[in-house]
């Protein structure tokens, strides 16, 4: 049987601090750590988020993470009082509302780079649970 398992990506931004510490409070992870050309976020299940600036224009990425209800509920309540504006859909459509697909609960939202995001408690139709 093969083994492959997701280690870490590079995320662009145009102010790697102001985005990584965007994530890590949206998100309530640790402060962002320097390493080297790269600031890195930690998640809880030890993979690494490393937030650089290119010397280039780059479109917004999609980026979903799934958390549990208890996380989703601090997110929510991180969001309502940054007044980061969110959508129950990437479509951006139903602003202000989350969604109930898949037998838990979904939000999308942009981090100051134009990413999009996405908090979700239940995986998709299909993709097996992290429990």
């Amino acid at each position: 049987m093969t083994d492959v398992r997701f280690d870490h990506t590079i995320i662009a931004a145009k102010d790697k601090y102001e985005s990584a510490r965007f994530f890590t409070d949206i998100f309530g992870l640790p402060e962002p750590q320097e390493s080297g050309f790269f600031l890195a976020v930690y998640l809880s299940d030890g993979r690494v988020l490393d937030f650089a600036e290119p010397p280039i224009d780059f479109p917004g990425q999609h980026y979903a993470f799934q958390v549990d209800d208890d996380t989703f509920d601090r997110i929510m309540d991180r969001i309502h009082a940054r007044g980061v504006t969110y959508w129950a859909g990437p479509r951006m459509l139903q602003p202000g509302e989350i969604n109930t697909n898949h037998g838990g609960r979904g939000v999308y939202f942009d981090d100051p780079s134009g990413h999009h995001l996405e908090a979700l408690s239940a995986r998709y139709e299909g993709h097996p649970s992290l429990t």
